[in-house]
């Protein structure tokens, strides 16, 4: 199976720098670019052309729901999947109705996380865990 190529967007450097290290040291993912905002997040997705995008719910310039509307409208084949510290039914139908293909909170355990890249990857949709708080 060929490398998931993902898209890190999240204003939060020592986060995204901590799932950029996660995804590398599983294997099976090449993360080629990182978005400090929604807008950059737009930016770098029409150039690097990501299989999927982990992005943030609430970054500054751009939201993640406003860039997931614009990207998926762009760039159909990029799939999205929104993390958030905050999140519940409201937020997730939100996100699915904005074009995101998955939903998970940002306490996430790395193995679900990989399992829900792959899955999206696949073309399947998927959500975390949401009953957790964090």
């Amino acid at each position: 199976m060929p490398q998931i190529r993902v898209l890190l967007a999240d204003d939060h450097v020592p986060f995204r720098k901590g799932v950029a290290s996660v995804l590398s040291a599983e294997g099976g993912f090449d993360v080629v670019g990182e978005a400090d905002d929604g807008l950059q997040a737009l930016e770098l997705a029409r150039d690097l052309t990501p299989d999927v995008i982990l992005m943030d719910l609430s970054m500054p310039v751009m939201d993640g729901l406003e860039a997931t509307r614009r990207i998926r409208q762009e760039l159909p084949r990029v799939r999205i999947v929104i993390l958030s510290v905050s999140y519940g039914a409201h937020g997730i139908l939100e996100a699915v109705l904005c074009g995101a293909s998955g939903f998970l909170p940002k306490m996430i355990q790395p193995q679900e996380l990989y399992g829900t890249l792959r899955q999206v990857v696949q073309g399947q949709r998927a959500a975390g865990d949401t009953t957790r708080k964090g």
